[in-house]
């Protein structure tokens, strides 16, 4: 039994900055892995980007590339996404998930997954 919890998310401009974190407790955060997703209105859940146990691997979406930084903190089990430059078609609800066994994309494959925090970036 995991649960998360996503904070951080909100209103912004155009080319502004958030910060999303993601807060893990019931198990030991260290065995898994970390994923960010989201999801829009009407448009199917999209990976944005993943890290590994340690965080010695990184992944990135192909438009998350050069804004968006992954990174996780053991000690406080939480796992953060620190988005820049952002643009409106980055709103959506963003998603935290965990895998227990793999760093990946495929979000099916993850074992659990927090509420979501909305982020809307406006034009």
């Amino acid at each position: 039994q995991v649960q998360l919890v996503e904070s951080g998310g909100g209103l912004v401009q155009a080319g502004g900055s958030l910060r999303l974190a993601c807060t893990a407790s019931g198990r030991t955060f260290s065995s898994y892995a970390m994923g960010w997703f989201r999801q829009a209105p009407g448009k199917e859940r999209e990976f944005v980007a993943a890290v590994s146990w340690i965080g010695a691997r990184t992944y990135y979406g192909d438009s998350m590339k050069g804004r968006f930084t992954i990174s996780r903190d053991n000690a406080k089990n939480t796992v953060y996404l620190q988005m820049n430059s952002l643009k409106p078609e980055d709103t959506a609800v963003y998603y935290c998930a965990a895998h227990t066994q793999y760093t990946t994309v495929i979000a099916g494959t993850y074992d659990y997954w927090g509420q979501g925090t909305q982020v809307t970036v406006s034009s």
